[in-house]
C-alpha cells in the first residue's frame, strides 16, 4: 500500500472552483420548515461544498442562524422563500425535478438514487414532522434514507448533506 499524503493547502485551493456559481443554476436544496438554526448553519457549509443554493423561509431567525452559522469568507447562495407551496409550484413550472427527503411508501432508497441531471430541488421538512402532508403532492419524488439505528429520522443538515453529495455526483 501506497504511503498516504495529505494535500497542502495551496494544493487544495488550486483544485476547487476559482469563482461562485450563478445561482439556481442546477441544485437547491430548500430546508423549508427546519427547526434548528444551527443545522440551517452546517447546511450552508455543504451547499458551498457541492455547489449548491439554499432556499429559507423568509423568518428572522433564519437569517440570524444563516448568519451565524456561515463560517465562509464571500458570499453564499441564499434565497429567501415566503409560501413554501407557492414557490414549489413556480419551481416545478421552471422545470425543476422535486424530490423531497421523507420517509414515504415508493421512496427511493439513498443508494439508489442517481446524479441530478437537471435543475433539481430538495426538499427538507420539519426535523420531527417531516414535509406537510398538504406538500406531499407537489413532490415528483422521494427519496429514504435507510437507517438501523433505534432513531427514526436524521436531522436536517445530516439529511439534506447525504443526499446533496448524492445529487452531486460525489457520493
Amino acid at each position: 500500500m501506497a504511503e498516504l499524503r495529505v494535500k497542502s493547502r495551496s494544493e487544495l485551493r488550486r483544485a476547487r472552483r476559482r469563482q461562485g456559481h450563478s445561482c439556481w443554476d442546477h441544485l437547491i436544496v430548500a430546508p423549508l420548515w427546519a427547526q434548528h438554526g444551527a443545522n440551517l448553519g452546517t447546511l450552508l457549509r455543504t451547499c458551498d461544498a457541492v455547489g449548491a443554493c439554499m432556499a429559507v423561509p423568509s423568518h428572522d431567525w433564519v437569517k440570524n442562524a444563516l448568519r451565524k452559522g456561515n463560517t465562509l469568507p464571500g458570499p453564499s447562495c441564499i434565497h429567501r422563500v415566503g409560501n413554501p407551496q407557492n414557490w414549489l409550484l413556480a419551481q416545478r413550472e421552471r422545470g425543476s425535478h422535486i424530490i423531497g427527503v421523507e420517509l414515504a411508501e415508493g421512496a427511493t432508497r439513498l443508494g439508489d438514487l442517481p446524479p441530478a441531471r437537471g435543475r433539481t430541488v430538495v426538499v427538507l421538512g420539519h426535523e420531527f414532522s417531516g414535509i406537510p402532508s398538504d406538500t406531499l403532492h407537489l413532490l415528483d419524488e422521494a427519496v429514504e434514507i435507510p437507517m438501523i439505528g433505534r432513531g427514526a429520522s436524521l436531522n436536517v443538515a445530516v439529511a439534506g448533506s447525504l443526499v446533496l453529495y448524492r445529487l452531486a455526483g460525489l457520493a
